[in-house]
């Protein structure tokens, strides 16, 4: 192998396949990334053996093709010998497993890995893929994702939920102690209902790979799922097994419903988790008149109480405890100026939503204090 290429090319799709790069270092060669050099261009690929990452670089895109070949580069060498090299054009070249990289003032001798040892990913697609805008399945990722429980032992519940019915999309991830739904419109028809819990962890890191402005094709199998954007092929695997039937959890009859300023709600609970025990980091909140107080009281530390005005649909008062960080990370999920708290009891989950806004459900339980 041997070629000619701009630095910021090679850097830009290198940090996309090095988010694949194994840190665990069990298979030694999944500590690289797979260089394939062709006559239409150049492949990068790395894995984790959880996610794979290839990308494609053009040949117009590359100086000069010299000597098509392949070869397995140690990832976290090669990413910052590019990074900090300073010249704007670098060379590599190979010699069996000898790895050269130069520069007018530079040069690295590098230690490569046999290609034939990289796991062989079949990266085919579907014909017909599932198309959605890029911003989108980053709102899904950043409004569900917090809710899904990082407990191996459900395994189920290390993901997120991804159903299409028709021109439906809908997201759910749970812990078993909360739950955040989103809902959206696709813009193509769904022939066939499909149902998948794709990994937290995966989505978390395709999240930084996205931008905005872009579409990006969903392509799903029996045990996997092929994001393709631009030159860029995102595999992950799926989770085996049932996720539970949400519908089953969230309450149809609210004894109160309380409206209140998301900012002002967001800021008295995370004043008064201040004073609360930071490992079960449980507060209070009282619904009286038209007033919500929050209040902690811990015995080694104080007490604190906080309160805001609201708006009620009766007179029922209510006081319930729950879980501020749960709380919080809930409210941070919505982008309206004003959220509904539907409420039954003080054992009962409660439901939180956007006043304006139905696409998004976060459901939270209560925590028994006596």
């Amino acid at each position: 192998m041997n070629l000619k290429i701009k630095k910021d090319v090679l850097l830009t799709n290198l940090n996309f396949v090095a988010k694949a790069v194994s840190t665990k270092n069990v298979i030694p060669v999944l500590a690289g990334i797979k260089f394939t050099l062709e006559k239409t261009g150049l492949y990068l690929e790395a894995s984790d053996e959880s996610i794979v990452i290839k990308t494609f670089i053009e040949k117009e895109n590359i100086s000069e093709i010299r000597e098509e070949g392949s070869i397995v580069i140690p990832g976290r060498y090669i990413l910052d010998i590019v990074r900090k090299i300073p010249h704007e054009i670098i060379n590599i070249e190979t010699d069996g497993l000898k790895i050269l990289i130069t520069t007018p003032s530079s040069e690295y001798n590098l230690n490569g890995i046999e290609a034939s040892e990289f796991p062989d990913y079949n990266l085919d697609l579907v014909k017909k893929p599932i198309v959605i805008d890029q911003k989108n399945l980053i709102d899904i990722i950043n409004q569900t994702s917090f809710a899904a429980s990082t407990q191996e032992s459900r395994p189920i519940l290390t993901g997120i939920n991804i159903k299409f019915s028709e021109d439906t999309l809908e997201a759910v991830a749970t812990d078993s102690y909360r739950l955040a739904i989103k809902k959206l419109k696709v813009d193509s028809k769904i022939e066939d209902n499909i149902d998948i819990v794709i990994p937290k962890s995966s989505l978390m890191e395709l999240s930084k790979l996205l931008e905005e402005e872009n579409k990006i094709e969903l392509h799903i199998f029996n045990n996997k799922i092929i994001f393709k954007f631009d030159n860029v092929l995102f595999q992950s695997r799926l989770l085996n097994g049932t996720f539970p039937n949400i519908n089953t959890l969230i309450p149809t009859d609210y004894t109160l419903e309380v409206t209140t300023d998301l900012n002002n709600l967001y800021n008295i609970i995370d004043r008064t988790s201040l004073l609360s025990d930071t490992d079960k980091n449980i507060i209070q909140m009282e619904i009286t008149d038209n007033e919500l107080i929050t209040t902690c009281d811990t015995l080694q530390v104080g007490k604190v109480e906080e309160r805001i005005i609201v708006e009620k649909n009766n007179n029922n008062n209510l006081k319930i405890s729950f879980n501020a960080k749960f709380m919080m990370e809930a409210l941070k999920s919505f982008d309206g100026k004003k959220i509904n708290l539907l409420l039954t009891n003080e054992t009962k989950q409660f439901v939180i939503k956007d006043v304006e806004d139905n696409s998004l459900i976060q459901l939270i339980v209560p925590v028994r204090t006596y």
